[in-house]
C-alpha cells in the first residue's frame, strides 16, 4: 500500500496523523481545514461530491479546536481532522434534504445522534455529501443537487448511496465521511471509489434523528437493516470513525444501553464464499477474491473456500422484506422523488418479482421474518469467536453510470450481482469493504463479514489486505481531457 509520507499534503494524510500533529503542534486545525478546503475547491466542481460546504464554519470548528490544544487538558480522538456528513442524517443549520427539492429547506435544528457523537468526538465538519433521493439507488443523482461522478471514470458509478461520501474521501476532501447502509450503501461506494467502508453491527451505532421538518415512521426493514457508520481512506481512518460514532441509545429501536467490548486482533479463520449460489463472478471479482485469499494467508490465518447458501437465501429474503416496505411510502416517492428513483425501483420490484413472483402474500412476509431469525444463529453459530467470511463487494466491477434506469432485465443483473451487499443487512452483522488495487482502470476490492460486535476484529484483518494492496489516488485526469 501507498502510504503518505511526512511531507505529504496535509489532505493526503490519515486521520490519525492529522489527528496527532494537531496535537503534537507540528501544524494547527486551521492550517488542516485550510488544506482541505483547497482541496474541495480543487476537485469538487468535476466530482459533485460535497453539496453545501460552508468555508466560514468549518474555519471556526478549527479555531475552537486551535483553542482547546493551547487550552490543554484531555483533547478527544478527531480534534480537528475533517469529517463530512450526509444529505439525509440531520446536522443542525442544514437541510436533511434527502435530495428532495421540496426538503431543500428542511433545516435541522439539532443533530443525529451520530453526528452529534462526531461532533463530541473534536471532529470538524467539513460539508454535506450528497445521495440519491431516498437513499435508495445505487448511484448517486437526484434532481436538487444533481449527479456525483466517480473519481476514477466519469462513466461508472461512485456507488450508492453514499457516493458523494465515498467519491470525496477518495479525492481527499475528507479523511473519513459519515454514510449509512441498508443494502450496501456504505461497502459498494467505497469499493467503487477505492475507499474502505465499514457497516457496522445493528444497534451499534445510533441511528436516532432529531424531530424536525421531515418526519415520517420507518418501515421494520429500515428499523432492523438501516445502519449509520463511517468511510475512510485508510483502515485506521475508519476504525477512528466508528469509535468516534458508537453510541449507545435506548431512543433507537435497536439501540444498545452500554457500549459494548469490541473483538480483539487475532488470528482468524477465513471462510471464502465466491457466490452463495447467488450469483457467478465477473474474472476481475473473482482475481480480487484470489489475490485478498492470498494475503490473509501469508499474514497467518487460516483459509478455506466454503459453501454457505445461506447468505444467498439472506440477499433474497432482502428483496422481500425491503421492496415490499418499500412499496408503501411510494404514495411519498411518487410525490417527491424524481424521475431517477421512480424508474429505478420500478425495474427493481420487477426484479424482485421474479424471485417472490408479483404479489407476495403477507404469509410469505411473516415466514420471511421468521426465516431471518433462522439464518441469523446460523450464521453466528458456523463463525463463532475465531471465524470470519471473505466475500467479493459485488459479482460484477463498479456499474456503468445509471445502469438501474436501463430497463428490467439488466436491473435484474444488478440485484443479483449484489448478493454480498444485500445479505448483511438482512441479518444484521458487521461488514467491510476493502480495496484490493485497481483492475482495468476501476477499483477492486473485497468483503469481511464478521460475527456481531467483532468490528475491531474484522478491522484487524482488513489491515492485512490493506498492507499488501497496492494503492493510489485517483487522478482525475478525466476532468482535464474532458
Amino acid at each position: 500500500m501507498t502510504h503518505a509520507t511526512a511531507d505529504a499534503p496535509l489532505w493526503d494524510r490519515s486521520a490519525a496523523e492529522l489527528a496527532a500533529g494537531i496535537r503534537a503542534k507540528s501544524f494547527s486545525a486551521t492550517e488542516v481545514a485550510e488544506a482541505f478546503l483547497a482541496r474541495i475547491e480543487a476537485t469538487n466542481p468535476a466530482l459533485n461530491a460535497l453539496v453545501d460546504v460552508r468555508p466560514e464554519e468549518a474555519l471556526a470548528q478549527a479555531a475552537a479546536a486551535d483553542a482547546a490544544v493551547a487550552a490543554g487538558g484531555d483533547l478527544p480522538p478527531l480534534l480537528g481532522v475533517p469529517v463530512s456528513t450526509k444529505i439525509n442524517t440531520s446536522q443542525r443549520g442544514y437541510a436533511s434534504s434527502h435530495g428532495v427539492p421540496a426538503w431543500a429547506g428542511a433545516v435541522a435544528q439539532q443533530d443525529a445522534v451520530c453526528i452529534a457523537a462526531l461532533r463530541r468526538a473534536g471532529a470538524t465538519l467539513m460539508g454535506r455529501s450528497n445521495s440519491p433521493a431516498f437513499a435508495v439507488r445505487w448511484f448517486t443523482a437526484n434532481d436538487l443537487h444533481g449527479k456525483t461522478l466517480n473519481p476514477w471514470h466519469p462513466g461508472h458509478t461512485p456507488g450508492g448511496s453514499s457516493g458523494g461520501a465515498a467519491a470525496a474521501v477518495a479525492a481527499g476532501m475528507t479523511p473519513i465521511s459519515q454514510g449509512n447502509d441498508i443494502g450496501g450503501s456504505i461497502r459498494f461506494p467505497a469499493y467503487c471509489c477505492g475507499a474502505v467502508g465499514l457497516r457496522p453491527t445493528m444497534g451499534l451505532v445510533s441511528g436516532t434523528e432529531p424531530r424536525g421538518a421531515v418526519e415520517f415512521d420507518s418501515p421494520l426493514s429500515f428499523q432492523t437493516m438501516a445502519v449509520h457508520g463511517p468511510l475512510g481512506w485508510t483502515v485506521d481512518d475508519v476504525r477512528l470513525g466508528l469509535h468516534a460514532m458508537v453510541t449507545p441509545d435506548l431512543t433507537d429501536p435497536v439501540g444498545l444501553a452500554a457500549r459494548p467490548p469490541l473483538g480483539e486482533p487475532r488470528r482468524v479463520k477465513v471462510a471464502v464464499v465466491r457466490d452463495a449460489e447467488a450469483a457467478k463472478s465477473h474474472p476481475a471479482v473473482n482475481a480480487a477474491v484470489d489475490d485478498a485469499a492470498r494475503w490473509l494467508s501469508e499474514a497467518g490465518h487460516e483459509v478455506e473456500e466454503v459453501e454457505l447458501p445461506l447468505l444467498g437465501e439472506a440477499a433474497r429474503l432482502w428483496s422481500l422484506l425491503l421492496y415490499q416496505e418499500l412499496k408503501t411510502m411510494m404514495s411519498e416517492i411518487d410525490q417527491f422523488g424524481d424521475d431517477g428513483v421512480r424508474v429505478s425501483l420500478a425495474s427493481s420490484f420487477a426484479a424482485a418479482a421474479e424471485i417472490w413472483g408479483g404479489q407476495p402474500t403477507l404469509t410469505d412476509y411473516i415466514r420471511g421474518y421468521a426465516r431471518r431469525g433462522t439464518l441469523i444463529s446460523r450464521l453466528q453459530q458456523f463463525l463463532g469467536q475465531d471465524r470470519i467470511v471473505l466475500t467479493p463487494v459485488a459479482a460484477e466491477p463498479p456499474f456503468e453510470q445509471d445502469a438501474d434506469l436501463a430497463g428490467d432485465t439488466r436491473v435484474s443483473e444488478l440485484l443479483a450481482a449484489q448478493w454480498p451487499m444485500q445479505a448483511v443487512p438482512v441479518l444484521g452483522f458487521p461488514a467491510v469493504s476493502v480495496p484490493t488495487g485497481l483492475r482495468d482502470g476501476l477499483p477492486s476490492g473485497v468483503q469481511l463479514i464478521g460475527g456481531r460486535f467483532q468490528e475491531d476484529l474484522l478491522l484487524h484483518v482488513a489491515t492485512a489486505i490493506e498492507a499488501r494492496a497496492p494503492r493510489t489516488r485517483p487522478t482525475l485526469s478525466w476532468t482535464r481531457t474532458g
